[in-house]
């Protein structure tokens, strides 16, 4: 192994690399969809997921090595900042195409998506079940879905 790794710390960082690879991948899958913005954001929201694992990226975020180390941070602060980019963008695409009749602020709701997801997985976890992750999945779908602009049909 540590013919292609220098020593412990460049193993764990292409671990978290791989990984953020991993999720940044997944989430575009799902982000780069057809359909509307809040359709895109349904499918990443709805994905697949072992919601009882927790995420394989924000789990990160609890290990005291990776956060002391700004080289093992900087994959996990870069993911997330590129979900919640991602993200805004989309549903700045929404907005800019009427979509939305509600005044948003992409960037909150983009935050808010990846509060609710990573938020999710902490109280799946602790109560040992799936269910409060798609309870907070479908209540942050209402608010998005009630600032939509009815459709014709």
């Amino acid at each position: 192994m540590y013919h292609h790794f220098s020593g412990k710390p460049d193993l764990a960082l292409a671990a978290i690399r791989r990984t953020a690879e991993e999720l940044r991948a997944a989430a575009e899958a799902s982000l780069s969809g057809t359909g509307s913005a809040y359709e895109r954001v349904e499918s990443y929201l709805l994905r697949e997921r072992d919601v009882l694992r927790g995420c394989p990226v924000g789990r990160l975020t609890m290990d005291p090595d990776v956060i002391e180390s700004d080289e093992l941070r900087e994959p996990v602060t870069r993911t997330l900042e590129w979900l919640r980019g991602r993200l805004a963008e989309i549903l700045q695409e929404g907005l800019d195409g009427g979509e939305f009749t509600a005044p948003l602020h992409p960037e909150e709701i983009a935050s808010a998506v990846v509060a609710t997801v990573q938020g999710g997985y902490v109280l799946a976890r602790a109560s040992g079940s799936p269910a409060a992750f798609d309870t907070g999945v479908r209540g942050l779908l209402a608010l998005l879905g009630a600032a939509r602009r009815p459709t014709d049909s």
